[in-house]
């Protein structure tokens, strides 16, 4: 049996912070306690020294890019980034080429994931007009959600059938991810800009494109539709003020039938920052107003909303480069995501405790993730830990990314990860991987 014994840490869980040693052994912990020795030998001693330990973040919204689109990124690159960054668990979407809309394409890529992710792995099903038969062969205990999209994003599986819409929500038992655009919003807006500027759209015109009209349309369809069929519907990166009088914080997380998130992008950016970041803050839905930005903080921390995620999603840099209508939208984040959190600790717009129930704690419930998601005896060794003044500066020196650009190059940040564990294995340390082992395969308790 392999043991480790992390010492000296201050653990972040379940809303406590608390000195304890945690003893590993194999891929679990089975002990927490304020002084553990190691009782046999080649233990293994990480010693803390006193920074904070936290659970491995399960990140529910990533693009990965591999099949298909591997020149922007593919599991083996990102999910190095993403334990870099503390991310012990990530659910990939469904958007690659060939789409992840039948049973042996999911099967394809959880056997990638097997042989290349160094973090531990799921991947949504997608949903179609004329699908659902795929659907629901589905082995429920093997994915988190059904992914559909509402609005046309990155590939081709704009979900626009009504009837299809209804048949999916009263069907499927598990969670339905949903990304909300009105399609025919958004098409309007852009044929309104495009007789104005031709292709060459400012950039900061992406919100008025991708507005807040139209995700208000298509969210509140989507909820009036969860509300009607019973479903368990999840709403994705949340980016308006408007959109957050849909959801409810009256019932605790696990009782919620309708649940929504934020990501580090919406809560980072707003449309003042456009002039200075240009495409490389284009994501759909686009960075909105300042106000915007206010009340997601707001709403995340009454708990409004629910998870933290990125939608980290890459492009090249030279395909960030072309004209506003021929641009994609997304970037990378996994690598940024809890230093750009701790930030937001620094500027006292969160707690510690918050961010760890909204990165870690929610997404395992709200998924019924399997033993990962909490610093807890009998759960996997998915752990993270990190100095919170340890100031470090963003370059493409340090950037993990196979696209190799972010939008917070140049940024120092306060934080810094220290250690990353998958399963027990020390994956990160010291700014250096070392890919001691592989990632697993998320289980689900359905």
């Amino acid at each position: 049996m392999k043991r480790t014994i992390i010492k000296n840490a201050n653990i972040i869980n379940d809303q406590k912070i608390f000195e304890s040693d945690i003893l590993i052994e194999d891929s679990f912990i089975s002990k927490i306690s304020k002084s553990i020795s190691p009782s046999y030998p080649n233990t293994k001693i990480i010693d803390a020294e006193g920074n904070f330990v936290i659970p491995g973040l399960i990140d529910d919204q990533v693009h990965f890019r591999e099949p298909g689109l591997t020149h922007k990124g593919n599991i083996y690159s990102e999910s190095r980034a993403a334990v870099a960054g503390g991310i012990t668990s990530y659910f990939e979407m469904p958007n690659t080429l060939p789409n992840t809309t039948t049973i042996e394409e999911l099967n394809k890529k959880f056997n990638i994931a097997k042989e290349n992710s160094i973090a531990n792995f799921s991947f949504m099903f997608g949903g179609t007009n004329s699908n659902l038969k795929e659907i629901l062969k589905n082995n429920i205990s093997e994915i988190p959600a059904i992914k559909l999209f509402l609005g046309s994003s990155t590939g081709n599986m704009l979900v626009d059938d009504l009837n299809s819409l209804e048949d999916i929500f009263s069907n499927v038992e598990i969670p339905i991810a949903v990304h909300c655009e009105d399609e025919q919003t958004i098409k309007d807006n852009l044929k309104l800009h495009i007789d104005t500027f031709g292709e060459n759209i400012p950039i900061s015109y992406h919100p008025k494109i991708r507005s807040e009209e139209a995700c208000f349309i298509s969210s509140s369809m989507a909820v009036k539709l969860a509300k009607k069929t019973g479903a368990r519907l999840h709403v994705f990166h949340l980016s308006t003020a408007k959109e957050l009088e849909l959801f409810s914080n009256k019932l605790p997380l696990k009782e919620k039938k309708i649940t929504c998130e934020v990501c580090i992008h919406h809560l980072t950016f707003s449309d003042e920052d456009y002039d200075k970041f240009g495409s490389k803050i284009k994501w759909n839905p686009a960075v909105k107003t300042s106000n915007d930005r206010d009340k997601l903080w707001e709403a995340l921390n009454n708990d409004l909303i629910d998870v933290i995620a990125t939608d980290h999603a890459p492009h090249t840099a030279e395909e960030k480069q072309n004209p506003y209508v021929s641009c994609p939208s997304g970037g990378p984040l996994v690598q940024h995501s809890l230093v750009s959190m701790l930030e937001a600790y620094h500027q006292e717009k969160i707690s510690l405790e918050k961010i760890v129930q909204k990165m870690c704690h929610n997404p395992a419930i709200l998924f019924d993730i399997s033993k990962r998601g909490f610093v807890q005896e009998g759960f996997y060794a998915d752990l993270v830990i990190f100095d919170i003044k340890n100031p470090w500066k963003v370059s493409n020196d340090n950037l993990m990314y196979k696209c190799n650009w972010s939008p917070f190059e140049n940024k120092t940040f306060k934080s810094r990860i220290l250690h990353t564990l998958v399963n027990g294995n020390l994956v990160f340390s010291n700014g250096k991987m070392i890919e001691s082992a592989m990632g697993m395969k998320i289980n689900f308790d359905r």
